[in-house]
This record gives structure tokens, sequence and C-alpha cells, in this order.
């Protein structure tokens, strides 16, 4: 949220792309529902279980102002995302994303953990689970590395800024 605060400063309303039947999203909706307020944003969730669902949730949230989209994590998304970065590119609203493929397809931004980083590092836990240590005691890690993806053809499309500050913790910037 704050990313999309720094990036598109007069949005106020923020839809939440979800997919309600797993369990981070439901998890993440509730932490994105008490930050909401603490950004100067009110939060609205659009389930993703299927395009037409989509399609209608988006349409009815793009007819009022200063509004935003967060695309969170699911096999859903995934699955829809063309129609996902259309809608957001057609009703002009700014999106961020939880992964960099939605901005080589022409979303705005993405923010999430580097999955090389966690690829590398569940190398260590098979090692030490072939090495005999049971999985149950094994400590849960949270990702360490996040890559921040921009794409400056979207933000232009959009008429936004994007900040330098924000442009010098990218990752990666599309041009």
């Amino acid at each position: 949220m704050e990313l999309l605060k720094e990036i598109a400063p007069r949005v106020t309303r923020v839809a939440i792309i979800r997919d309600p039947t797993i369990t981070t999203g439901i998890g993440l909706w509730g932490a994105i529902q008490a930050l909401a307020p603490s950004v100067g944003m009110e939060s609205v969730p659009v389930n993703v279980r299927n395009p037409a669902e989509i399609e209608r949730a988006v349409a009815a949230f793009a007819r009022s102002s200063d509004g935003g989209l967060i695309i969170t994590a699911s096999a859903q998304a995934i699955r829809y995302r063309d129609l996902i970065v259309d809608l957001a590119t057609r009703y002009k609203l700014p999106a961020v994303y939880y992964e960099h493929v939605f901005v080589h397809d022409g979303g705005l931004i993405a923010y999430g953990p580097d999955p090389v980083d966690q690829y590398r590092r569940s190398a260590g836990y098979v090692s030490r689970i072939l090495k005999g240590e049971k999985p149950a005691d094994l400590p849960v890690q949270a990702p360490t590395k996040y890559e921040l993806a921009v794409n400056l053809k979207t933000a232009k499309a959009l008429g936004l800024d994007v900040p330098a500050t924000l442009l010098a913790r990218a990752t990666e910037v599309i041009e």
C-alpha cells in the first residue's frame, strides 16, 4: 500500500485482488485491512474465482475516482494475469503486483520476494534433511531478499511521475 501511495499519491481507495480460498490470502487481507487507514486508504476485496467476476468487480470499482489495485499472490492471479493487467490499463488504475512478470506484461509496479533467492535458500533445507534432520525441526524462514520492478511506459500512460527515490530502490526498470 505504501508503494502505491508513493507512486500514485491521489489514491484513496484500493481494490485487493485476491483468492479467498487460500490461507495466505485470508491473512494478507486482514493485514491490508488493518494497514489501510494508517495510509489514508479504504480497501475493497475483489475475488479471483473466474474472469467474469474479476471483470465485473474491477469495472464497478473503477466507476469511482482515486482508485488503485493491489494484486496478491495466487495461482488464479497468474492464470488471469493478462486480464488483470488489461483491466488496470483500461480503467487507468495504478496497480502493485507481487511478481515482476506482471510488470513485463504491462503492469505498473511489482514488489515481492526474489524467487531465485528462495530456491537457493531451500537447497540448505534439502541438505539438512538429507543429513538426517527432521523437517518439523527446521525453522520457518521469511524471505530476506525482495525485488522491486517499475514499468516507466505504464507510469507515463497513467500520467504518473515515478519518484527518483523509488527508481533508486528498483531492482528492475522497464522503459
